[in-house]
């Protein structure tokens, strides 16, 4: 069973200690003052030798096992992978323990080997690849030492926390460090990130290792670095890691909620063009047909400003907060459509897993020329939609961008296919055409483009054309 833990450490005496010593009157001697100093240094110094002690004994090595096969008397030797070794904490005291899925790789059994150097064989039991998570199990006859989850929304930038690893193969070593910033979500280590950065050394070898704050709870699993800059490495928050583990210990593997939409960041310019703040949530630009959010009848350029009330901010965090419930389950989405707030229930689905996107090739020689946003657009045939693996049948087929157009600089392709301008459907060429010719000077554009099956909002400033010489 993973337990949580409330009780303060000697840091609450020493922060007394700390406050008093910076009110003391004027009248304290010098030596008096570096008495008490050398004493509150010595008593935090101990807090954090204590702490280290009391959580050193619950971190364990972790090595990848592969099997060769031999003759003789021992035709199957397992052998530890010393490239692949990083760490993990055990959370059960009968031997389940956490550590990331990369340090584990395709692994079925990993060599585990606690502070006393004892040696167990551990089976992988369950790997979440999305959070990068998994959790091994050992067999043993005693109790192993274990240590308490913390509540990771209670986690403030700025607090001091202890990293405990094997980095390089060197055995437990401890970091001190702060907490430098919670919810990174834009790291792009794993499907699902809200990370909490810290400037703990974390080095190779450290991947799966524990993240404490002072009363020696878990607060977070160590899982990278990046490696051009010192001082930055990233943990999983406790919360996410219960509530993985907890799934992959009673149904072998992680299910997720689906509402099957396509979602983009709210842009200042995007948020113009809708009427809305940046902050209002995030953007629909793709309703599946036949998903949960289908049925529901949210559409695309809905805003979905909360889910049961918690508010929404960026994509991951709407990713995050679905995710983070089960298929099934009966949410109530808040949307803005048309300037107006409302309320949506939804049936969760289960997610999937993605689909392979075919590339699109590049498309033929323009045949209706619209210099102002600098690119070319053409009828949709069925033989084009086919040639380019285009789903939909329905928009007009982007077959030149023009260099230093207000289209390349918004990121938009040859092959783009548009479905709408300015919030209306545009089936042909001539409809483009129509109206882009009703946009006036200085009047943005808001283009509805799908690429590679995939939707999303792009704003466009046309630009004059230059007059020919």
């Amino acid at each position: 069973m993973i337990t949580r833990q409330t009780k303060w450490p000697r840091l609450v005496t020493a922060s007394l200690c700390a406050m008093l010593f910076l009110a003391a009157p004027q009248g304290f001697s010098e030596a008096a003052q570096e008495s008490d100093g050398k004493r509150l240094v010595d008593q935090i110094q101990g807090v954090f030798m204590d702490l280290a002690d009391r959580v050193k004994p619950a971190v364990v090595n972790i090595a990848p096992v592969s099997t060769t096969v031999r003759s003789g008397e021992n035709p199957r030797e397992r052998n530890p992978n010393s490239s692949g070794t990083g760490s993990g904490v055990i959370v059960d005291k009968r031997g389940l323990i956490v550590t990331n899925n990369h340090v584990v790789g395709d692994a079925k059994e990993v060599e585990v080997r606690l502070s006393t150097r004892h040696k167990f064989i551990g089976q992988v039991i369950g790997r979440d690849p999305d959070t990068d998570l998994a959790i091994v199990q050992v067999a043993t006859d005693h109790d192993l030492p274990t240590v308490p989850f913390g509540d990771s929304s209670k986690v403030r930038v700025g607090q001091w926390v202890l990293a405990v690893g094997n980095p390089f193969a060197l055995d437990r070593t401890v970091t001190l460090g702060v907490v430098s910033g919670l919810e990174r979500d834009a790291v792009r280590l794993s499907r699902y990130e809200a990370f909490i950065q810290t400037d703990a050394s974390i080095n190779p070898g450290n991947s799966g290792g524990p993240l404490f704050n002072v009363n020696g709870e878990v607060i977070g699993i160590n899982t990278a670095i990046i490696n051009f800059a010192q001082g930055i490495g990233f943990a999983i928050p406790s919360n996410m890691v219960l509530q993985v583990v907890d799934q992959l210990r009673s149904r072998g593997k992680v299910m997720r909620g689906w509402l099957g939409v396509g979602i983009q960041e709210v842009t200042a310019e995007l948020a113009s063009k809708f009427g809305i703040k940046e902050s209002d949530g995030v953007l629909v630009n793709d309703v599946f047909d036949n998903e949960p959010a289908f049925r529901a009848g949210l559409h695309p350029g809905d805003i979905i400003a909360k889910v049961n009330g918690h508010s929404i901010e960026t994509p991951s965090g709407l990713s995050r907060a679905v995710a983070g419930l089960l298929p099934g389950a009966k949410v109530e989405l808040e949307i803005i459509r048309n300037g107006e707030r409302r309320l949506l229930p939804v049936d969760l689905g289960e997610r999937k897993e993605d689909a392979v996107m075919a590339a699109i090739p590049a498309p033929q020689a323009p045949v209706l020329p619209e210099l102002k946003l600098g690119l070319n657009v053409q009828d949709l045939t069925p033989e084009l939609a086919e040639k380019f693996k285009i789903k939909d049948k329905k928009g007009v087929l982007v077959s030149k961008v023009e260099s230093g157009s207000a289209a390349q600089e918004q990121g938009l392709r040859e092959g783009d296919l548009i479905k709408e301008f300015n919030r209306q459907p545009v089936n042909s060429a001539d409809e483009f055409k129509s109206a882009l010719s009703q946009i006036k000077k200085g009047d943005s554009v808001l283009l509805r483009v799908v690429r590679e099956n995939r939707a999303f909002y792009s704003v466009l400033l046309p630009k004059e054309k230059q007059p020919e010489h």
